[in-house]
């Protein structure tokens, strides 16, 4: 059996994380596997890039001005192609498709011929709408009959001039209703019912949460609390790649205004204007590449706070209880899937009240109450090792069927 993954990026992001982490389990399992990817660098042995920054910036550009993101890049899907046939894989395993650097139309024309088995991992929305990656936290349902009049048409993927999502939508439940074997993997139950209720419905769809790396997201000693001037505080932790409207950070700034002396918000992540009208009481943290360097911010914690307004799994919040803190989030999207009664608390979104008394509650019990079931849970459910075993078992599975079709 050989396989490809096709991602945006290979090994760095979430998404590149997890497909290079796929692979490595394939090696184990000695199956011929490749990632085919366009963004970036990458040092694994059989990653292949394609396209190149002038594509990528191209895509932009169109996507912008003409806004119809995804139907681009052209002359890069067609090198892509190439090296698909050269390797002639037995299955595909797709991950993120938007991004800027391939065209869904000739991909699935490829694979519409291709005949042979294509899972697709969805890590967002983008999949079933006609422009956005996520539109919960909106309150937009048009993602179910046809989208019009996109009320996210300035978020990513950014288009400035024209909306496109009604002619998007269309072509996109066109091309990708078009492959006969076809599974799809959604990395929560929350993804998987819409998926489930959107154009893609018709085909299989299975859960596989994230993995987390319990030798990297583990409880780390650190002098973290000293070096920052936390002694004695009871620290409450956010993490976000970029903090938007999306990821909740609005909230922080009106916690910040219920914070006792003893009590302080650490924010990583944050652009240097959001920073510079930061309070006296919440702490800017460098955004850093190191997960080893984010264990120790997770575990110097009291506790870790996510109120996102939509999350389709939320990573970080099974980061968080790996290292033995627990957690407070919105029930918005994945995210309160990762905790249970013993591992933290699901707020109503948007109730500013019931977080504060959430915190309250959290820090009267004291993190030791929670963390050995913190980490004990992240192992139960989300250990990395097991996650992508069952990709493996789902690769077999998948390629059995064919098998026997063939014969």
């Amino acid at each position: 059996m050989k396989s490809v993954q096709i991602n945006q990026v290979c090994g760095s992001g979430s998404t590149g994380r997890i497909a290079l982490d796929i692979s490595k389990t394939l090696d184990e399992e000695n199956i011929e596997n490749w990632i085919l990817y366009g963004y970036g660098d990458s040092d694994y042995e059989r990653a292949i890039k394609f396209g190149g920054a002038f594509n990528i910036r191209s895509h932009q550009l169109k996507t912008r001005l003409l806004g119809k993101h995804g139907f681009y890049s052209k002359s890069a899907t067609k090198e892509l192609v190439k090296k698909l046939e050269a390797i002639d894989p037995d299955i595909i395993h797709l991950h993120n498709l938007h991004g800027h650097y391939l065209n869904v139309e000739l991909l699935f024309n490829y694979l519409s011929e291709f005949k042979k088995p294509v899972i697709w991992t969805l890590h967002d929305c983008w999949s079933f709408t006609g422009h956005c990656a996520y539109f919960d936290y909106v309150g937009c349902e048009k993602w179910r009959t046809g989208c019009y009049k996109c009320p996210n048409l300035r978020e990513y993927p950014r288009s400035l001039l024209f909306d496109r999502s009604k002619e998007s939508y269309r072509d996109k439940k066109k091309i990708f209703n078009s492959i006969e074997n076809l599974s799809i993997v959604a990395p929560s139950e929350w993804l998987a019912g819409l998926a489930r209720k959107s154009f893609l419905g018709k085909y299989p769809v299975k859960v596989i949460y994230n993995g987390i790396d319990l030798d990297v997201f583990k409880p780390t000693e650190s002098n973290f609390r000293q070096e920052n001037g936390l002694q004695g505080k009871f620290v409450m932790l956010g993490v976000a790649n970029v903090w938007e409207r999306r990821k909740g950070y609005s909230y922080f700034l009106e916690l910040s205004k219920r914070l006792k002396e003893d009590e302080r918000i650490v924010l990583l992540g944050l652009d240097e204007s959001q920073k510079r009208e930061l309070p006296n009481n919440i702490l800017a943290v460098e955004k850093t590449s190191s997960q080893k360097e984010l264990a120790k911010i997770y575990s110097a914690a009291d506790l870790f706070v996510n109120p996102t307004l939509e999350e389709v799994f939320g990573l970080v919040n099974a980061e968080s209880l790996a290292c033995g803190t627990p957690v407070v989030t919105f029930n918005t999207g994945g995210s309160p899937e990762a905790i249970d009664e013993y591992t933290g608390i699901v707020v109503e979104k948007g109730n500013l009240e019931e977080l504060v008394t959430s915190i309250e509650k959290i820090k009267a019990n004291g993190k030791s109450f929670y963390s050995e079931r913190c980490i004990n849970r992240v192992r139960e459910l989300f250990e990395k090792t097991e996650k992508y075993k069952e990709y493996v078992s789902l690769y077999r599975e998948i390629n059995g069927r064919a098998e026997k079709k063939v014969k």
